[in-house]
């Protein structure tokens, strides 16, 4: 923040975790800045593809915090008679809507304001504020979102696996503000310098998303076509996979892995508190989902369980989904693929993960509402083979690559979490007045 003046004169804020502010700017409460009311008691059934937009406190959490604006992000409705009996849930621009309740403590306090006037309303588990001056109304989502007022909230939620954000604590909470027109020269500020900060975290997204592209594609052709581009290729006769190497066996995985398939325990049957001689219950949403609280079953047969090296396929749920190194037993949603001699553990692994060979096992799963691939189709697809020496020459080829692209991909989210830091230090810098943007231009350029 060097290149920022500071305010010439400051005083002490009495507010916790905020030593001063500048001398002419006042304290106040959130509850002489908003009127708060609840979203609407509606649950996901109430949801319709075509009504008023709504925003609930997934959204919030997981897509469109900060902001959220419904001719740009995509929403689910509500139909169109709650305009008749719901108005206080109605949304005007510069209304905030809070998330009542986060899974972890950091996601205490988010909120996501409107930024237009667009019809849209605030849904199931939130709270709405409703700013009584909306001349600045661009600053309080920076006055909300800065460090100091989130460090407030977070120390008086209540809850320890679940933490609940309610009315009285957010009017509870101590603000502080500067005169109407500093507050908007703050606003206008803060939109044009973390508009670039966003761009260049945005930039380094597409980057990631570019490096695991290309990681995947080499991974791919390398255990597909080999290593020597000079080769002599035969035509496999499979259509997924085209030309392969001419010393390249051809061969139904029945031939180099067999399966063994999970079991399905009813939910009755589950324990949620890990006790002797029971193990972890391994689901298609225990992986993707993992802040959802964790299950257990009782004294499972060995022959449904895994170990970290063990490779689970996806057999619904999830089709094609290549999962290691999770331990427990596994439901009847996955495969355990065992492997003969024949194949090198890394090498069937990265042939597992070819995107054509998943989209190839999704078709045969099947187009129903739920894919399901069943033994015989797995078994029976063909793969390339290449002789055992030439596997070992793959993985270690394939092991540098990984480790090359791991680096690239560790940089890029380091710079993403710098910029973060870079955003939040300069939103609680501007909105606290520990820098003086009063005389602020954008650039020209």
């Amino acid at each position: 923040m060097g290149r920022y003046a500071a305010y010439p004169k400051y005083k002490e804020s009495r507010i916790d975790w905020l030593d001063v502010i500048p001398s002419h700017w006042k304290t106040s409460k959130l509850r002489y800045l908003f009127t708060f009311g609840k979203g609407l008691t509606i649950t996901k059934e109430n949801l319709v593809e075509e009504g008023v937009p709504v925003i609930n406190y997934g959204e919030v959490h997981s897509k469109y915090g900060f902001e959220v604006n419904p001719t740009v992000h995509e929403l689910k409705c509500v139909p169109f008679e709650y305009r008749d009996h719901s108005q206080f849930a109605f949304l005007s621009k510069g209304d905030v809507v809070f998330a009542d309740t986060s899974e972890d403590l950091e996601g205490s306090g988010n909120f996501s304001q409107a930024s237009t006037d667009e019809e849209l309303c605030a849904g199931y588990h939130t709270i709405i504020a409703r700013p009584y001056c909306r001349q600045a109304w661009r600053y309080y989502a920076y006055l909300l979102d800065s460090l100091e007022i989130r460090t407030q909230v977070q120390h008086a939620v209540k809850g320890v696996k679940v933490f609940s954000v309610t009315q009285a604590i957010l009017r509870g909470i101590s603000t502080w503000l500067p005169p109407i027109d500093e507050r908007e020269q703050i606003a206008n500020f803060l939109d044009h310098e973390t508009a670039k900060i966003d761009a260049l975290i945005e930039k380094q997204q597409r980057l990631i998303e570019l490096l695991k592209e290309k990681r995947q594609a080499i991974i791919s052709h390398a255990v597909t076509k080999g290593l020597d581009p000079n080769a002599p290729m035969k035509d496999s006769g499979v259509e997924w996979l085209g030309q392969v190497p001419a010393h390249w066996e051809v061969v139904q995985l029945r031939r180099i892995s067999s399966l063994a398939q999970g079991l399905q325990i009813p939910q009755s049957m589950r324990r949620t508190e890990l006790a002797d001689d029971c193990v972890e219950y391994i689901t298609v949403k225990s992986i993707n989902s993992p802040s959802n609280e964790k299950e257990y079953i009782y004294k499972p047969s060995a022959r449904v369980c895994c170990k970290p090296e063990d490779i689970l396929l996806a057999r619904t749920g999830a089709t094609g989904q290549v999962v290691t190194g999770v331990q427990g037993a596994f439901h009847n949603n996955f495969f355990k693929v065992e492997y003969s001699d024949q194949v090198e553990y890394e090498f069937l692994l990265s042939l597992l993960g070819v995107k054509e060979l998943t989209d190839h096992l999704l078709m045969l799963a099947g187009t129903t509402t739920i894919p399901d691939l069943n033994h015989g189709a797995f078994l029976s697809t063909k793969v390339a083979l290449p002789p055992k020496p030439e596997q070992l020459d793959l993985v270690n080829r394939l092991r540098e690559t990984e480790v090359l692209y791991s680096n690239m991909l560790s940089t890029s989210f380091k710079q993403i979490e710098l910029l973060k830091e870079r955003r939040t230090a300069l939103i609680s810098a501007a909105v606290t007045g520990k820098i003086d943007v009063r005389d602020w231009q954008p650039s020209k350029h």
